[in-house]
């Protein structure tokens, strides 16, 4: 947890380290990819400037360059750097790094920031430990998440840190990356031999999914397994595909990804585009999600959003359901697929939906109306004689005729449906 800004690794460290961390970035001008938020002028860059740094929340995605930016903001306005996991550290660790970071403003005048990794991993009582730190100054934290601050960071703990949201790197930025490491002779590949077209890299760059870290060591394993050819190391597409290792796609079945890619299906169903719906379908499937969870969201679709415009639609929901519990994976994707694209191109209706949403509201704002007597069951002599039942009209033109009407009489003019 020390400081672990590693400047000085021999020869059999750097090619025993990962080239990712070999190539990490140093400075802000190497730092590519993240302009809205440290880009000249912003708000951040001018705090890390000034050495003014708040405590902070860095949220994105994998790779995007949360641990990197904050070793570069330590390392900028000299303060000591301290490196968290909140998947393997305790709160008893968490007061021995603040002890120190006392110890040490009070001695040597230096600030500590504390990094923490995965800080969304800390319970709320942990996450509470730092307040009264963060507050007197002993530190500055920064946390780094993948999940949605407002969801997983407690809101005092919030309300004293600024939130910066890093994106998914671009392709164009990933590509100057991929290019540095084969350029670099010091940190990346330049002393090595290696061929790889412009093409090759461009995939790679695209097919990375925004996360340099992932391009960077699909790289690194595909020098260390690529064949020699008169002392040259060739690179070719093949050989990246092989090094990616695709067997992983963004999806946390608990996390943010997980409902915007559940709203992605929904709205694709909803906006009759079949092929949209069976990607998004496909991106939950591919990663693991519960097939009986996709389904149950298609029984719901089936009577919110087409409704009585089809009524086979909701038939069609429940067979798929039924469906995924007999057969399971992966032979269910294709019956979830027919659900999917059929509820996508079933005409559309949500006044059913509508019409329940205005019965809610009714019972929850108006009161509770008695039972209209003739509607009310009468099982016994005592109660028929109350008048319970007394004037009901079993035949519907005798009751048409006579002007039944089956609300109570606070309600007898409110049309759900239209």
């Amino acid at each position: 947890m020390a400081g672990l800004f590693d400047e000085n690794l021999n020869k059999e460290e750097v090619g025993a380290t990962p080239l990712a961390n070999r190539i990490r970035p140093e400075t802000l001008d190497e730092f590519l990819g993240q302009d809205k938020i440290i880009g000249p002028g912003s708000v951040l860059r001018n705090a890390v400037t000034r050495d003014e740094v708040p405590s902070m929340i860095l949220w994105g995605p994998p790779g995007s360059g949360k641990t990197t930016l904050a070793r570069i903001i330590a390392k900028m306005t000299k303060a000591h750097f301290v490196q968290f996991s909140a998947v393997t550290g305790n709160v008893a660790e968490v007061r021995e790094v603040i002890k120190a970071a006392k110890e040490r403003k009070k001695i040597y005048g230096q600030k500590t920031i504390l990094f923490v990794d995965e800080i969304h991993r800390f319970n709320k009582a942990q996450q509470d430990a730092f307040l009264p730190h963060v507050e007197d100054g002993t530190i500055i934290l920064i946390g780094a998440t993948t999940e949605n601050p407002s969801f997983e960071i407690v809101s005092a703990l919030l309300s004293r840190a600024r939130v910066f949201l890093l994106q998914p790197l671009p392709p164009e930025a990933i590509r100057e990356i991929i290019k540095r490491a084969l350029t670099d002779k010091e940190r990346g590949l330049g002393k090595e031999n290696i061929m790889i077209d412009a093409a090759t890299v461009d995939f790679l760059a695209g097919m990375a999914d925004g996360d340099a870290r992932t391009a960077l060591n699909a790289l690194d394993l595909a020098v260390k397994s690529a064949g020699r050819t008169d002392g040259k190391i060739i690179i070719d597409e093949e050989l990246i595909k092989q090094s990616l290792q695709k067997t992983h796609l963004l999806y946390d079945k608990g996390g943010e990804e997980h409902y915007n890619i559940i709203s992605a299906l929904h709205k694709s169903m909803r906006g009759s585009d079949d092929n949209a719906a069976l990607y998004w379908l496909g991106r939950m499937i591919e990663a693991g999600e519960d097939p009986l969870y996709v389904a149950r969201r298609l029984i719901r679709f089936a009577s919110e959003d087409v409704g009585l415009a089809d009524p086979q639609a909701l038939v069609q929901a429940v067979a798929a359901y039924e469906a995924c519990h007999f057969n399971g994976m992966p032979e269910c994707n294709v019956n979830l697929a027919q659900a999917v694209v059929y509820l996508a191109r079933a005409p559309k209706s949500n006044k059913l939906y509508l019409a329940y949403g205005e019965v809610q509201k009714d019972i929850a704002e108006l009161p509770n109306e008695g039972v209209p007597l003739h509607l009310r069951n009468a099982p016994t002599h005592l109660i028929k004689e109350l008048g319970y039942g007394k004037g009901y009209k079993y035949n519907k033109e005798e009751a048409k005729e006579a002007g039944q009407t089956y609300l109570p009489d606070k309600l007898r003019d409110r049309k759900y449906l239209g």
